[in-house]
């Protein structure tokens, strides 16, 4: 009987890409893979069919899994049927939402709906959030005219809704592939997409800005912003509202809000309830007639001086805040009119709101509070694209599964969290701050263990990084952990909170370099740079795992300035057992791994595996060639450096980041010493001076020219051998 490994909205997905490793006999090595989806989901299912090849394949057996993995049924073993979506067939623009009825709207919604989750499901993806906010979606394309009118959204996921209704349905199955449609809204992708979302809390100022250009040119359209209650906790949304109160240009926010509170960390709170009288009072406040008896009511107010004025202002407030959700004055202090909440899911309701905000002609900044939910994700919690390099399973389904389970769901977060973990069960000073859009699921450990001990900031990273320093000064040991894209909001904080004081804060700066399907908006490859280049910043990066451990303790242990270390996101390369206590690395100081003569490659972070593919890959053409482990970027081992100029003609430096990194440094140290007066010559690996748009991982790393292919063919090139470089490549 052949096993096969199955789940109805995964299994085309459940695909192990490998690179064509060649395996050298002077060192160990483990095989690189990359899993396109979390083997959680995976179930087996038995098929009897004789004819039916087994699902589970190897270059030799079930035990040598570690070649190939794969499953990809037949369509005569597998079949997922998809739901008729009548209505939304012919939904090819929003303008086409108009004519529908209420009850058309709502089975569209409910066809929406079902069109993300059956794609997403499919691509092992969450759609959590993009399903929660599809009548809300709904309701704004019925109400406003896009493109004319601009919709701006803070998320990527809560776009998915805008997408298909947007023209982009067929193409909704490519999302966040190569070539494919973006998992952010984008303005190279649509007219649709006035502003790209990224990181959250960008749509409230960037619509401002749109709405006070529109005035300027004596334009008519509307400016409709989707923010998030989570982006709230980011200062800019708050800068941006001031700022929108204080010229008071007319525009309309919509607070998506799927916790059910204003307070997205006041756990003990009750949530607020969306019931008739709260629909009924949402629907006087943003009619025309209400609107207009307050603002004569404030004339009249004005009439009679100053004083009684803001006496009626305060009337005005305490008598919304009775009535009004906890926090809503917070947004009538800050300049908008606050309206709600209203339930998302009711279209009706919000076709009400939204026409009679967008009637009034001179309103000022609107905040519409709705209540969306949450939605209970079919696409499964993808972790990231990993690489997998385990000992294969034996021949049983059970083992094999359990394999899938442990070994090729480890990543570099799991390994750090453990790691960190273990220190801080010896040393109490030590707590974590967090910051970043969402957590990663390996950090509940910490959390779990010592609750006291973990700050968890949400996307307010420039208060992580400074919260961070204070801890410091009153004598703790703060690890910061921001993934790399989000730390870049916070620069300035550690520029002049953290480094020029020499406050000791160690960043643990997460998804670090490429990170696939999420492409230039998540990616990481700009820290390198910008953290190599402060003066009193200690900055490394592990090769593997087990450098990574090392580099926590080695973290803990520098207390007199910063320290830096950053890892990729996905799975571990896989050349330690069980988890052990880290060993302190020596401050500066990288290490030779092969030696070899000619050409020698010098890696920083977990680029080295590949320049150990390079070398075996090198091996064939009968070139030896040395490959080192930097291990620090700032400060540089100059003796290992020295030794490599002097004993080779080749220098390559590799690295999964920009120009300016440690390429930079190593050719700023090799000129000033004079090394490359002699007969060695220098060539830097970076990432190229463009963004690497969203695709697999494996694929992006092809795009770049960081893979070990590419890396070998440089060192071909340099040799002369060009014929042998195109013969690789091919």
């Amino acid at each position: 009987m052949d096993t096969a490994f199955l789940h109805p909205p995964l299994a085309r997905n459940l695909v192990y890409d490998e690179f064509a490793v060649l395996h050298p006999t002077s060192y160990p090595f483990h095989t690189l893979r990359y899993l396109r989806c979390n083997p959680i989901y995976s179930r087996p299912l038995l098929t009897t069919s004789p004819a039916s090849p087994s699902r589970v394949c190897s270059s030799r057996s079930c035990k040598g899994l570690t070649q190939r993995v794969a499953a990809l049924p037949d369509v005569d073993d597998f079949f997922w049927e998809k739901d008729p979506t009548p209505i939304l067939d012919t939904i090819d623009a929003p303008i086409h939402l108009k004519n529908l009825s209420s009850k058309e709207l709502k089975q569209l919604a409910d066809e929406v709906r079902s069109e993300i989750a059956f794609i997403m499901s499919r691509k092992c993806q969450p759609c959590g959030p993009g399903r929660s906010v599809v009548e809300l979606t709904i309701a704004i394309h019925y109400v406003f005219n896009a493109p004319m009118d601009k919709i701006l959204w803070d998320a990527g996921q809560h776009a998915y809704a805008h997408k298909i209704l947007t023209g982009r349905r067929s193409l909704f199955h490519t999302i966040k592939q190569k070539n494919g449609l973006s998992g952010f809204t984008s303005r190279f992708e649509s007219e649709y997409d006035p502003f790209g979302a990224g990181h959250g809390c960008n749509s409230l100022s960037a619509g401002l800005g749109m709405a006070v250009a529109r005035d300027i040119n004596g334009r008519k359209n509307r400016i409709v912003t989707v923010i998030s209650n989570w982006t709230t906790m980011a200062g800019q949304v708050y800068e941006a509202m001031g700022h929108a109160g204080f010229l008071d240009s007319n525009m309309v926010v919509i607070l998506n809000d799927s916790c059910h509170t204003l307070l997205p960390k006041a756990d003990g709170r009750q949530k607020m309830s969306v019931n008739a009288f709260s629909s009924a009072l949402s629907k006087i406040q943003s009619s025309k007639g209400f609107r207009r008896f307050r603002e004569a009511a404030k004339g009249l107010a004005k009439w009679f001086g100053k004083g009684m004025h803001e006496f009626a202002a305060k009337v005005d407030e305490y008598a919304r805040g009775m009535i009004g959700p906890h926090g809503a004055t917070l947004f009538e202090e800050l300049g908008l009119y606050y309206i709600g909440p209203i339930d998302g899911r009711n279209i009706d309701d919000l076709i009400c709101v939204l026409k009679e905000v967008a009637s009034l002609d001179s309103t000022g900044p609107v905040l519409v509070h709705v209540i969306t939910g949450t939605e209970s994700d079919t696409g499964g919690n993808i972790r990231s694209e990993i690489t997998a390099n385990e000992e294969g399973p034996s021949n049983s389904s059970n083992d094999l599964l359990k394999f899938l389970e442990t070994g090729l769901s480890r990543t570099y977060n799991d390994c750090f969290v453990e790691a960190l973990t273990a220190e801080a069960e010896n040393d109490k000073r030590i707590v974590v701050v967090h910051g970043g859009m969402g957590m990663d699921r390996s950090l509940r450990l910490f959390q779990s263990r010592f609750p006291d001990r973990f700050f968890d900031l949400g996307i307010a990273e420039q208060h992580a990084v400074t919260f961070s320093a204070g801890l410091a000064c009153g004598g703790l040991k703060p690890f910061c952990i921001i993934p790399s894209t989000f730390l870049q909001r916070a620069y300035d904080q550690i520029v002049e909170d953290v480094d020029m004081q020499k406050i000791p804060v160690r960043f643990a700066i997460t998804n670090a370099g490429l990170v696939g399907s999420e492409g230039p908006t998540n990616s990481g490859p700009f820290d390198i740079t910008f953290m190599s280049c402060l003066p009193n910043m200690i900055v490394m990066s592990p090769s593997n795992e087990d450098e990574l451990i090392d580099m926590v303790a080695t973290a803990a242990m520098i207390e007199d300035k910063p320290i830096c270390f950053r890892y990729p996101r996905g799975a571990i390369v896989g050349t330690s057992g069980t988890l052990t206590y880290g060993n302190p690395l020596e401050i500066g100081k990288g290490e030779i791994l092969v030696e070899g003569k000619e050409i020698a490659f010098l890696g920083y972070g977990e680029v080295v595996q590949r320049c150990l593919i390079a070398r075996s890959l090198l091996s064939n053409f009968g070139i030896q060639a040395t490959v080192a482990n930097a291990r620090f970027c700032k400060p540089l081992d100059i003796d290992l450096i020295r030794m490599l100029c002097q004993q080779h003609s080749f220098l390559i430096t590799v690295e999964e980041g920009t120009v300016g990194g440690f390429g930079s440094h190593v050719s700023q140290f090799i000129s000033l010493d004079g090394l490359l007066d002699g007969r060695i010559k220098w060539r830097p690996i970076v990432l190229p001076d463009r963004y690497i748009e969203h695709a697999s991982l494996a694929e992006q790393l092809d795009l770049a020219g960081l893979t070990a292919h590419h890396i070998a063919a440089t060192a071909l090139t340099l040799l002369g051998r060009h014929r042998d470089a195109l013969l690789l490549m091919k």
